[in-house]
């Protein structure tokens, strides 16, 4: 709506100005008028010499008269000289038309200096006639004719030095051509934009059309009267500029950060808000730029940029700095540190633009909002940086997995990291580093590779306390060890990522070695202990006769393989070669010895009526349930619903550390 608006106020002006043109007939009779005057005062001119010419005759013993006389005849014959040239001028200027742009420039500029030369002439014949007029008013020459006519002669130079500033004058002739000229500069800039709007490019302009501003800039600017063109410019070039804007749908940079409705939407924003701001400062400002430039480059910097700083308002600059802005504002937490960085990284290839484009004092508002965008992103994701140790110890009151998976926690770390220390994130945030150890005049020791590195150590230092802390709080042993075979599993595979280049291969080694060593003690304290329920050995404590040994023996057996393998199929093994593994050993320890079992027993067992109710399992049925254990419990979950599950965990991870950090 704005835009018809502007559209609408500069059509009227244009209209007006047009109306304008009409005035040049009316003006004509206008200036018949005047020269009729200005020939009256012409012709009386000739009694000036003549008035002259008795004073001179006169022998009244005062030889210094004829200098002052002798002084005063040649700027008389200038000034009757310069009024020819100033009325044919006036003529030629009053038949004269914009669209013959050079010619009408120089017309003006002729009648100018004519009426200039006129007025200085006039001046100094005038000063030399004061100058008679006090001698001879001082020397009994009170009522003599000569004088008189002196006195009437010094009243028409007066009245011809006034012609020059009576044109300049509303009405006046060389008032009139200059508003002809802001005109023609406003139809013109119109024409030429209009005829080449596109969709997401500003309006460049032709080069017949920046070489027409151009001379009426330069013509204006030496009368002074610039102000009104750059107003103009400005307004018809931000009209470009709000045309090209509504292609982009920019509705998001209005938006508060508490209205997003999820991260997701945001991140979304952000990254078009970098693409939509490379956009407007690498294209359409860069354009604009060139054409203020260009426009106006004759008549000094400071009017262009002036001019250029009112057409930056328009492409909405101020709102996306402030939309990077609202997002330094975000609660703290890991991703935010990401999106600032996102910003880092968009602003710092942009920083070559924004220091031409916007370095002079027009652009001052500029300026302030980016260093001050600047300045908190810097500070906001140096703050989150350097507390991500902290912040992982203080997840340590939170419970562990109830199935002894790796803990979302880890596998967020772990996913993070190799993110942060990816090709996308990790310059800026050295150069981040970088910067605010400049701003705290802090020098490290150690290269930036290696604070970068120290402070990551800190962190999977503490993510390793926590998994202490975490096995400790199992009441079942074997669940306890299976969760530490998980996470160091998810350690080891991290060979080959950034993290794990970080961590070196000896810290890959040492998981690869327990994860191993506690998969053992799981296998040992969890199944190991139901193999004897099959052997004498194993049912000593049972109070039973010789005759039942067989079915007792079994249905031990059973009921402790059921009750362990419910349990277990409650628990997960996340990485698949492991869990493959793991089901194998249990296989291989298990169906073999159950298999004998069977064989050597199980006739016996079938021949009792009673004890073929103790069979329960097969080898086979055995091994297929034991090979089924460990499977992730998100196969009941659709594709969507699982989506939407682990976002819920993730989410449930992120506010838990959101609390901490805000809490620090």
């Amino acid at each position: 709506m704005a835009d018809v608006e502007s559209f609408e106020k500069l059509k009227a002006t244009q209209q007006l100005l047009k109306a304008s043109l009409e005035k040049s007939t009316a003006l004509s009779s206008a200036i018949d008028e005047t020269g009729s005057r200005l020939e009256g005062m012409k012709q009386r001119l000739p009694s000036l010499e003549a008035a002259m010419r008795p004073i001179t005759m006169q022998r009244c013993g005062y030889s210094a008269i004829r200098d002052q006389i002798n002084g005063a005849i040649g700027p008389a014959a200038a000034v009757l000289k310069a009024y020819d040239v100033v009325r044919e001028l006036e003529k030629a200027l009053s038949f004269a038309s914009c669209s013959d742009l050079p010619a009408y420039l120089s017309a003006m500029k002729r009648l100018e200096e004519a009426l200039r030369f006129l007025a200085d002439n006039c001046e100094l014949a005038t000063q030399w006639l004061q100058d008679i007029v006090e001698f001879l008013e001082g020397n009994a020459f009170t009522n003599d004719r000569s004088l008189l006519s002196v006195k009437k002669a010094l009243r028409i130079l007066q009245e011809l030095h006034a012609i020059e500033g009576s044109a300049r004058r509303d009405g006046g002739l060389l008032n009139e051509a200059f508003n002809e000229l802001e005109a023609e500069f406003i139809i013109s800039l119109m024409e030429s934009s209009a005829t080449t709007i596109t969709s997401i490019a500003s309006s460049p302009l032709s080069v017949l059309a920046i070489q027409k501003l151009q001379a009426i800039v330069e013509r204006l600017n030496a009368a002074d009267r610039l102000e009104k063109c750059i107003f103009v410019y400005a307004e018809a070039r931000s009209l470009s500029a709000r045309r090209s804007l509504q292609a982009l749908d920019l509705d998001y940079l209005e938006i508060e950060i508490t209205e997003f409705v999820d991260r997701q939407s945001i991140d979304s924003c952000i990254d078009q808000w970098g693409k939509h701001l490379e956009l407007v400062v690498k294209h359409l400002l860069e354009l604009e730029y060139k054409l203020c430039n260009n426009v106006f480059e004759k008549v000094g910097s400071d009017a262009w940029k002036c001019c250029f700083a009112r057409i930056s308002q328009e492409f909405r600059l101020a709102s996306f700095l402030q939309f990077g802005t609202n997002v330094t504002k975000m609660k703290k937490d890991p991703i935010k540190l990401l999106k600032l960085l996102d910003i880092f990284t968009v602003m710092e290839n942009l920083r070559l633009n924004f220091n031409r484009l916007f370095g002079g004092k027009a652009c001052d508002e500029i300026q302030t909002l980016t260093r001050d965008l600047i300045k908190r992103v810097v500070i906001g994701a140096c703050e989150i940086f350097w507390e991500l140790p902290s912040q992982v110890e203080l997840q340590r009151r939170f419970s562990p997995p109830s199935d002894g998976g790796v803990p979302l926690l880890v596998s967020f770390i772990t996913n993070y990291y190799n993110k942060l220390l990816g090709d996308d994130y990790r310059p800026s945030l050295i150069q981040v580093l970088q910067i605010h150890q400049s701003w705290k005049q802090d020098v490290y020791d150690d290269g930036d590779d290696d604070v970068l590195s120290h402070q990551i150590y800190s962190t999977m230092k503490e993510v390793g306390l926590n998994l202490d802390a975490w096995s400790k709080a199992y009441e079942d042993i074997s669940l306890s060890y299976l969760f530490m075979m998980n996470n160091h599993c998810h350690f080891s595979q991290m060979k080959g990522t950034q993290l794990g280049d970080i961590m070196g291969d000896s810290w890959l080694e040492a998981h690869e070695k327990y994860k191993d060593y506690y998969a053992a003690l799981y296998l040992r304290e969890s199944w190991g202990k139901l193999l004897p329920l099959l052997s004498q050995k194993g049912l000593i404590s049972f109070p039973f006769d010789h005759q039942d040994f067989d079915n007792k023996l079994l249905k031990a057996f059973n009921e402790a393989f059921d009750e362990r393998y419910k349990k277990h199929s409650n628990w997960v093994i996340s990485d698949d070669g492991l869990r493959q593994k793991v089901c194998q050993l249990l296989v291989q320890a298990v169906v073999p010895v159950y298999g004998s079992y069977m064989h050597k027993y199980g006739v016996l067992v079938e021949q009792d009526a009673s004890g073929s109710k103790h069979i329960k399992h097969t080898a086979q049925s055995l091994e297929k349930m034991l090979s089924s254990l460990f499977q992730p419990k998100i196969g009941k979950y659709s594709s969507t619903k699982h989506i939407r599950f682990i976002g819920k965990l993730k989410n449930v991870v992120m506010n838990q550390l959101r609390v901490t950090l805000t809490a620090m």
